[in-house]
């Protein structure tokens, strides 16, 4: 891929944001029309509804992990110097953050990107929660939080484990990384023949999976052809959310973040529009959980988001996708939360799974 001639023509960051602007247009549109959610794949494997959204996350997990390694076996990126391996990532921060974050998607009835999607369809509550969400992930990116933030991510890095690659502590070669996606991805298909998922909505489970391969791939290429070094990366929305409202309030220039917010917007907003699905949505609505509620949960997403290094994108599938250890702990610590919180407001209901009614993510 030759960026060359676009960097002499608009520049390096401009690229970048149009890099951004592309993936997250691809993003918004595959996310709103299968419903992509991790929130809701939790509630799924909990019983509270059908296998739908399970089928369909397990798509895209797949996909990213599968895409990723194949790209990394055949020598076509190298993250050796991101983020997630060329320094020392928090544990603790992906633990606590996680399960912060966790508890905070199933109040919020989302998780970031859901929450984003939402609220380009419409939904007024999921753009008050994402506005509470970058507010939080600001003050906790570079603002009063940062002390707490980094008195909870100093307690335990990957420095104490010898390292953040999972294959390496397996003392495993890049197959077994292939081997893992193929795996998964056959996995995903037999959750998607029990659940009789539409082959249209695993399609979109598997294109949010490309998409972040695509990342990997774009922001590799980039790296090797701008001036000033930059670390390959590839989807996250609580980090975009925190370095927009930072450029707001500070000189500087918009890139691949900003791009991948906008594009994830008009992208989710478009395909809502087109499939007759965008309707204005708010708290006044019946069944709707309080405000505070929503409050909260947003909160806990802005502030864990960050601690973890990344939300269900971030750190699920861009971290998981290169099997990044504190990602992969992320992950797991933001299903166990929201699964424990799911559980705590069923007792209060007194309700069973089957009547709960809050499945769909809204």
């Amino acid at each position: 891929m030759d960026l060359v001639p676009l960097i002499d023509l608009i520049g390096e960051p401009q690229t970048a944001l149009v890099g951004g602007l592309v993936l997250g247009l691809a993003f918004g549109v595959f996310a709103q029309r299968s419903r992509y959610c991790t929130r809701s794949a939790v509630l799924s494997a909990m019983g509270e509804s059908d296998l739908k959204p399970l089928a369909t996350w397990a798509f895209g997990f797949a996909a990213a992990i599968l895409a990723v390694q194949l790209l990394l076996g055949a020598d076509m990126i190298d993250v050796g110097e991101t983020r997630f391996f060329s320094t020392a990532q928090s544990l603790s921060g992906a633990l606590v953050g996680g399960l912060v974050f966790g508890i905070g998607m199933v109040l919020a009835r989302g998780c970031v990107s859901r929450l984003l999607v939402l609220g380009s369809s419409g939904n007024l509550r999921g753009v008050f929660s994402i506005a509470l969400v970058a507010v939080t992930a600001l003050a906790t990116y570079s603002g009063v939080l940062v002390p707490l933030r980094d008195n909870i991510g100093s307690v335990w890095s990957t420095a104490s484990i010898g390292g953040n690659d999972l294959l390496v502590h397996a003392g495993l070669e890049r197959w077994a990384g292939i081997a893992l996606g193929a795996v998964l991805a056959v996995a995903a298909l037999g959750i998607a023949f029990k659940a009789r998922l539409s082959l249209w909505r695993a399609l979109g489970g598997i294109m949010i999976g490309l998409t972040v391969a695509a990342g990997w791939y774009f922001t590799w290429q980039l790296s090797t052809q701008v001036f000033e070094p930059i670390q390959a990366e590839s989807l996250s929305f609580i980090r975009p959310l925190a370095t927009t409202g930072e450029l707001a309030l500070q000189s500087g220039f918009a890139g691949l973040d900003q791009g991948v917010l906008l594009g994830a917007i008009i992208g989710a907003f478009v395909a809502a529009l087109l499939s007759g699905e965008f309707r204005i949505s708010t708290f006044a609505e019946p069944g709707t959980p309080s405000i505070w509620r929503y409050a909260a949960g947003s909160v806990l997403m802005g502030f864990g988001g960050i601690l973890a290094v990344g939300c269900t994108i971030g750190a699920g599938l861009t971290g998981g996708s290169v099997l990044a250890v504190s990602s992969l702990l992320g992950l797991a610590s933001m299903i166990t939360g929201a699964a424990l919180t799911q559980l705590v407001l069923r007792s209060v209901a007194r309700e069973p799974a089957s009547q709960s009614a809050i499945m769909p993510a809204e």
